[in-house]
């Protein structure tokens, strides 16, 4: 990355900014007034003039979009049209789509805040539609009170009244009319019988009649409002390539309009400063120059690796590239830190597949990248969908390897430790490996957590210089040290499966052997190593077991996939349809299909839990437990100044 200060006079500045917004290379480094030494007597630039009317003309665009429902990032590029005719047609066209489009929206939304006002007051009727009172009898009155609502049951009164009860209405319902003299008797009595009173409509004439008549009119304006929408997908067809062109049109004038407040400024001059990929300095220099006839100033300033903030912009082969999402969920790397999203494009579908491991949930989640690709758009979505891809590839290689297929057996023997548990009155065999794949699963978390500290010395040496640099290697080496110190220690106590068994050499001190004698001194020095760092340090000691213990989450999880898988495929198949395929009987039918739906639904929520448990458990054993063996992140990302154009080109 190299940092570049561009210069020239005002007359000059609109030629640069149309060709910095073309050549879409140069990350601008936001101006602050008197920022640092040599910029007093400079300020924040202005905009260009028309700035506020393309920014007018971008909301009426965004509005016309919203009132159709068109989405741009869903929209398909097709021919590009050239700025000149597109302006041509806003000139043109713009403020009669614009009519169009809003009268038949705001009509739209007329008619649909009558048809809520019309519910809420059919609502409000109904239950006055079974008492025999026209509604213009509830009020007017000046030595009456009348109360009406729902009530738990009739209540008696001992006041003179008139009443009307019915339990015919969902709450059941209560009129009733009494001298004002006695309201608060009758007020005391209702609230005691629990009375939820309603607001009396101020409507006239029957309920019924009232609400038949609000019944057809929202009928009516349903059927005005389908025709309306109609109508504005007929507008959306037939406008949608316009709309998005004139988004992305208008979008980039005002940017480029309001570039200079980003840009130091003087009443002649103007100053820009920025950051540009190294092999792209001199194409942008060249085109800057010959845009301005050559009446600009460019000079690649040196960089300050420790103050200045670089942004960062990956750079990894095409099948690392969705990964980079899951990195900048966590955190971008900074510009001089080793940048892991490699490993982890390689390690996270591992960990995947180990987990998950089964060729039908792997093919069921590729088809649902695929399919959902075709539906969803968008960098992101796309990223996603394409890590998804991968770790169900991953998924299907370690479900032939497991020779799991949704809790079935394949026709071969595992290639490695069987998961298969015992389920069902005909089981047979040893059931899962369980051991063994524990102690697999722990392989792989110190294998993981070493390279994590191999990766801290690497990135010590980036990051930092002289002693401190050294004091962070040697603390990462310390780290190894007694991981491994007290692995050696433990290897030479207990024979474990798949483990080197150092318990055969001869005792030298304190009932040790020889090994766990080694091992001893590795703690030591490993924790005097990690106490020459930072003290507080040692209290983080004890992790080093639960970070490596913890990648027996790769195994857990994985086998209570496949029990799950067993369990619903013997409910479904071994308890309820299999019976039934012995006699048919109509009622064996049902029992069959209901066996079908429990099977069906049961391996897709374990689809759904498999996708969540793979991913996330995946995903913590990077963030947690590797990337806090060397990575910082706190990078900023490169982000150009313009646009990479879908619909328009100049």
């Amino acid at each position: 990355m190299s940092r570049l200060l561009i210069a020239a006079s005002k007359d000059q500045l609109e030629p640069v900014i149309r060709e910095l917004y073309r050549s879409h290379v140069f990350h601008i480094e936001d101006f602050v007034e008197q920022k640092e030494e040599g910029y007093e007597g400079f300020r924040i630039g202005m905009p260009l003039a028309g700035a506020d009317s393309v920014s007018r003309d971008v909301l009426r665009v965004r509005s016309m979009s919203s009132a159709l429902g068109i989405d741009p990032g869903a929209v398909e590029a097709g021919a590009k049209t050239s700025s000149q005719t597109l302006r041509s047609r806003i000139d043109s066209e713009f403020s009669t789509l614009e009519k169009e489009i809003g009268g038949l929206n705001t009509d739209r939304n007329k008619r649909e805040t009558t048809v809520r006002e019309y519910e809420q007051r059919i609502s409000e009727l109904k239950p006055f539609a079974s008492a025999p009172l026209d509604m213009d009898l509830y009020r007017g009155y000046d030595r009456l009170s009348v109360f009406a609502g729902h009530i738990p049951g009739d209540v008696t009164f001992t006041v003179p009244h008139e009443k009307f009860f019915t339990d015919t209405v969902p709450g059941n319902f209560l009129v009733v009319a009494v001298p004002s003299e006695n309201r608060d008797d009758v007020e005391q009595t209702l609230l005691e019988a629990r009375f939820q009173a309603v607001p009396i409509p101020e409507e006239t004439g029957s309920a019924t009649e009232r609400v038949a008549w609000y019944t057809s009119e929202v009928t009516r304006l349903n059927a005005e409002i389908e025709s309306i929408s109609a109508r504005l997908i007929e507008k959306k067809d037939a406008h949608t390539a316009f709309l998005v062109a004139c988004d992305e049109l208008l979008t980039a004038e005002v940017e480029r309009s309001e570039a200079p407040l980003r840009f130091a400024t003087t009443e002649e001059t103007f100053v820009a400063e920025g950051w540009v990929l190294s092999e792209q300095v001199a194409e942008l220099s060249d085109s800057l120059r010959k845009a301005t006839g050559g009446k600009i100033f460019i000079n690649e300033v040196e960089i300050d690796y420790d103050r200045d903030a670089i942004p960062v912009k990956y750079d990894n082969p095409a099948f690392a590239r969705p990964t980079e999402l899951l990195m900048d969920v966590y955190s971008r790397p900074r510009y001089r830190e080793l940048d892991p999203t490699l490993m982890v494009s390689i390690v996270f579908p591992i960990f995947f597949g180990l987990i998950l491991g089964d060729v039908g949930y792997g093919l069921i989640l590729l088809l649902m990248s695929f399919g959902l690709g075709k539906l969803l758009k968008g960098e992101a979505v796309g990223q996603l969908l394409d890590t998804l891809r991968n770790a169900s590839v991953s998924s299907i290689i370690f479900g032939i390897l497991y020779s799991e297929f949704i809790g079935y057996a394949l026709p071969w023997k595992p290639f490695i430790f069987s998961r298969h548990l015992n389920i069902g009155g005909h089981s047979t065999g040893h059931g899962p490996q369980v051991i063994e794949l524990m102690i697999v699963s722990i392989w792989i978390g110190i294998l993981h957590v070493t390279l994590g500290r191999v990766l801290g010395m690497v990135n010590a040496r980036k990051l930092y210089h002289g002693s401190h640099a050294t004091k962070v290697v040697i603390a990462n080496a310390g780290w190894i040290a007694t991981m491994w110190g007290i692995l050696v220690m433990i290897w030479s106590m207990f024979p474990i499966p798949v483990m080197p068994d150092l318990t055969g050499f001869p005792v030298v001190a304190l009932g040790l052997n020889a090994a766990a004698a080694l091992g001893a001194v590795f703690v030591i020095g490993g924790i005097v190593a990690i106490g020459q760092e930072n003290a507080l340090e040692l209290v983080e000691i004890p992790t080093i077991l639960s970070h490596v213990l913890s990648y027996a989450r790769l195994v857990a999880v994985g086998l209570s996939s496949v029990a799950i898988a067993m369990v619903v495929n013997f409910i479904a198949i071994g308890m309820l349809i299999e019976p039934q395929l012995e006699q048919f009987t109509p009622f064996g039918v049902v029992i069959i299909i209901a066996g079908l739906v429990v099977f069906l639904l049961g391996h897709l929520f374990n689809t759904a839990l498999g996708l969540l448990g793979g991913g996330l458990h995946s995903l913590r054993l990077h963030y947690v437990e590797f990337f806090t063996k060397f990575y910082k992140g706190g990078g900023q990302k490169f982000n150009p100044f313009g646009m990479k154009r879908r619909f328009t080109e100049d």
